[in-house]
């Protein structure tokens, strides 16, 4: 019987412990830069066909220097998103009309409403075959009560009635 409890493993001098912070080499964590900048540099000397004058060359070594040099954001700070207020019935958000989106999303859930029994807000087209055409024609009198909400991507939004839509 061998006593295996006091055995030490040895490793390299430059090799960390598992689960160290040191897990990853130098080379790899620059690997995704690397591989941008050997890309850049690929396309800027593919543009035109002909090899780089000198000048170009330095320019284009000093773009590279620089694009080396920024700040990699890793972590974006928590931001909390805030109401942008409708002032003076102005939509700041978005085009000035309703996109084609935001009408089928409207007209869908107003025309399911409809076939489920709510009461029209305007009275019946003689035209109206069924519910769609009915909230076709409630979307452009403005009379639903709804309100669109569009989102910016850091997650501020506004809020506007269907009223403010060209």
């Amino acid at each position: 019987m061998s006593d295996t409890s006091n055995t030490e493993l040895e490793l390299p001098e430059n090799a960390a412990p598992s689960g160290s912070a040191i897990d990853m080499p130098a080379e790899e964590e620059n690997a995704g830069l690397d591989k941008a900048l050997d890309t850049y540099r690929k396309l800027i000397e593919k543009n035109d066909g002909e090899p780089l004058t000198d000048d170009q060359q330095e320019d284009l070594e000093n773009r590279l220097k620089e694009i080396e040099s920024r700040e990699v954001v890793e972590n974006i700070d928590e931001h909390d998103p805030i109401e942008i207020p409708c002032e003076k019935n102005k939509i700041t958000i978005g085009p000035p009309t309703l996109t084609r989106f935001e009408k089928a999303r409207i007209m869908g859930a107003r025309a399911l409403q409809l076939s489920q029994g709510a009461p029209p807000f305007i009275p019946i087209p003689e035209t109206a075959r069924i519910s769609l055409d009915i909230s076709m024609e409630e979307l452009e009198q403005k009379v639903i009560p709804i309100t669109i909400r569009r989102v910016l991507p850091n997650g501020d939004y506004q809020n506007i009635p269907i009223d403010y839509f060209e």
